[in-house]
């Protein structure tokens, strides 16, 4: 890697730390004993983990993005962590893709380049109600190419856990942009993250998913982000996910990864499998 790399890493390696030291520290035995007392400081639930994680684009996908925002598979190292309070919730990842290679990689032209992309979400209860107050901030940045964008999500959210242990949360806000192209309000955007637990096998498992969907979006955004082509004003992101969990330490699993109009290609589909190994911290 370059100097400014090696900066840029440094600087996100101590954030993403920060991150897992202060949820682990939250979460110590005292504060999890069933009888402590309960305050806004004792957290309900928590949890934290490292992982290693490969993106394997499907072959459809690497020829419909050929000319535009071409994609290339990738490894990619994660720090992901949760904690709930009585008053709201907190999820976050940091991800470090091509973590070994340069800022611009030569051999590939710059698919390979060294990159990062984060996410912070926010639910803060309102009351006793399912309802909450909504926030997410995601960060992408493309050191090779120079390009950045941080999406920022303001709106409202809602919980609910089935009868049978599905637990699902929607969300619906306006939505603001900040990038190398375009910065300003930027439509809307709804979605939502779902799981389900169940066991098979004598095995503990989990399905997962997260779906994004924006849209009214600017033209302006639409025109100067995406490469060779004006995208739709609607927008669509997301990962259907199956994780095992074979002990407390280790999770594994495999995702089904999809988006259009959305990761700089216009007006075509993208979907990739991407194959995890999670070490779990909390």
């Amino acid at each position: 890697m370059t100097a400014q790399t090696h900066a840029h890493s440094s600087a996100f390696v101590t954030l993403g730390a920060g991150v897992l030291l202060a949820s682990t520290a939250l979460a110590t035995p005292a504060a999890l004993a069933s009888d402590a007392p309960a305050s806004s400081t004792t957290p309900l639930w928590s949890f934290a983990n490292v992982s290693v994680n490969y993106l394997d684009w499907s072959r459809g996908t690497e020829a419909r993005t050929a000319n535009n925002a071409a994609k290339s598979d990738f490894t990619f190292v994660e720090i992901e962590g949760g904690v709930g309070y009585s008053w709201g919730e907190f999820y976050g990842f940091f991800d470090f893709e091509n973590p070994t290679n340069d800022q611009f990689d030569e051999s590939s032209g710059g698919k390979d380049n060294f990159r990062t992309a984060g996410k912070i979400t926010s639910h803060i209860y309102l009351g006793d109600s399912p309802l909450s107050l909504y926030a997410h901030v995601y960060d992408f940045r493309d050191y090779g190419f120079n390009a950045r964008e941080q999406d920022q999500i303001l709106g409202l959210g809602y919980r609910t856990t089935f009868a049978n242990g599905l637990w699902f949360k929607p969300f619906i806000g306006a939505a603001r942009v900040q990038s190398d192209g375009y910065t300003g309000m930027n439509g809307y955007m709804a979605g939502w993250v779902a799981g389900y637990d169940f066991a098979a096998l004598n095995q503990n498992f989990s399905v997962t998913n997260w779906h994004e969907q924006t849209f009214g979006r600017d033209s302006d955004y639409l025109s100067e982000n995406f490469v060779n082509g004006t995208a739709g004003s609607v927008g669509t992101n997301g990962a259907l996910s199956l994780w095992w969990h074979p002990s407390a330490l280790i999770t594994t699993g495999v995702q089904y990864r999809y988006s259009e109009n959305k990761l700089g290609t216009p007006d075509a589909y993208q979907n990739a499998m991407i194959y995890s190994v999670k070490l779990n911290l909390l």
